[in-house]
């Protein structure tokens, strides 16, 4: 691969990874000039495998213009690779045959719990406990092949999976997604919230985690 093709490569696996990101972010990590930065940029968009979007206002820094920000599309996270996809499928087709749908929930319940099986549970509704175990969540499925993050969002955190190696047999199972949501859900001891899914079209898969007990959004209503 060609110096180019190297550059071009670190930028995807930028978007891939922290997207969406602006472009000034993408030079300070990877020491790329503005002009360099542009140009990979706009070689990916004509391509469809990124696209620009416009900052939120949670995440703007100061005032002004709100900042373009860039991230892949679904057609560049599929040129990534998506391992035994076909099997998968036709594996999964099978077990539905054999066992129902019953068996599918639990190989999806199972298949979940063996990535999170070293994350201790946090404990009651202790804010720190459970943005610690919400980042041991991202960290174990980053290391399972999620590309997966979190980030703070009003009174509560994202985790966010910018990568999924499944998404086309989740398509076709969601309970795949579905067993996701609820092991975070038991890990983190409360109520989440599925906002997006790759498998669905989005552009990643991100989950709502509260940081406010309930106890204390009543006391608030009062």
């Amino acid at each position: 691969m060609s110096h180019d093709g190297h550059t071009r490569a670190a930028v995807v696996q930028l978007l891939l990874e922290q997207g969406p990101i602006t472009a000034t972010e993408i030079g300070t990590n990877l020491g790329l000039s503005a002009a360099g930065v542009r140009r990979h940029l706009e070689a990916l968009i004509d391509t469809g495998e990124a696209r620009s979007t416009t900052s939120a206002s949670w995440q703007q820094k100061g005032r002004g213009r709100p900042a373009k920000q860039f991230q892949l599309t679904a057609a560049g996270r599929s040129r990534l690779g998506h391992s035994y996809d076909d099997l998968a499928g036709a594996a999964m087709r099978q077990l539905r045959e054999v066992g129902g749908e019953a068996a599918i929930v639990e190989f999806a319940r199972r298949r979940v719990q063996t990535i999170v099986a070293d994350i201790d549970p946090a404990a009651g509704h202790d804010v720190v406990e459970v943005e610690e175990t919400a980042e041991a969540i991202a960290d174990a499925f980053t290391t399972a092949g999620f590309a997966a993050t979190t980030r703070p969002v009003g009174n509560g955190v994202q985790i966010c999976q910018h990568h999924c190696p499944v998404s086309h047999v989740a398509s076709e199972f969601p309970e795949l997604c579905e067993a996701e949501t609820q092991a975070f859900a038991e890990l983190l001891g409360t109520h989440v919230q599925r906002l997006a899914t790759i498998a669905n079209g989005d552009c990643a898969c991100t989950t709502h985690v509260p940081l406010v007990p309930p106890a204390a959004k009543h006391q608030e209503a009062t």
